[in-house]
């Protein structure tokens, strides 16, 4: 599996306008602020240049587009120079303000669209689910959120109850 050439390929589906902008998010997006760990997919949030496409996602011209560069489909993933990639509109508010703020990382030498730390942890929030939750844990144990940044995310997208609900459970003193 090849994420460089996996990067490559997303960059220039973006070139050749298939996309209007991409994002690496999910686990995969938060290697880039924290130790590897597994994951199965890559997690790539698009828009698109037509506003209809987000209220209508159809997959349809990226699976295309890919097919002919070599890709093949495996479920709802498309496999990418051995990567299965899954490609999500954004959900909300949240995921479309993520998309916006992505920061440029170095793949070996290949720019990646990537979520920052702080909105991977607002998302992490937002989903919920235990992975998440531990997910959220290392970046604070990693020290890899800018926490004023985090709380300004948190308040714009009404997740301040759900911060603190967290910390009570995972970061609280008190038994």
């Amino acid at each position: 599996m090849n994420i460089k050439e996996t990067i490559a390929t997303i960059n220039q589906m973006q070139a050749d306008g298939i996309i209007e902008r991409y994002a690496i998010g999910g686990a995969v997006g938060a290697t880039f602020y924290l130790e590897p760990i597994a994951t199965l997919d890559v997690d790539i949030f698009v828009t698109f240049k037509s506003e209809a496409w987000i209220a209508l996602f159809n997959p349809q011209p990226i699976f295309d587009y890919l097919k002919a560069r070599g890709g093949t489909i495996r479920g709802e993933y498309i496999v990418i120079s051995g990567w299965p990639v899954q490609f999500l509109p954004p959900t909300g508010p949240l995921v479309e303000e993520a998309l916006r703020d992505a920061v440029t990382k170095d793949v070996e030498g290949t720019p990646a669209l990537v979520f920052t730390a702080e909105h991977l942890a607002a998302v992490a929030l937002q989903t919920g689910r235990a992975k998440d939750k531990a997910r959220l844990l290392q970046f604070l144990e990693a020290g890899a959120l800018d926490a004023a940044r985090l709380q300004a995310i948190l308040g714009r997208h009404g997740l301040a109850d759900a911060w603190h609900r967290f910390e009570k459970q995972f970061l609280s003193d008190a038994p």
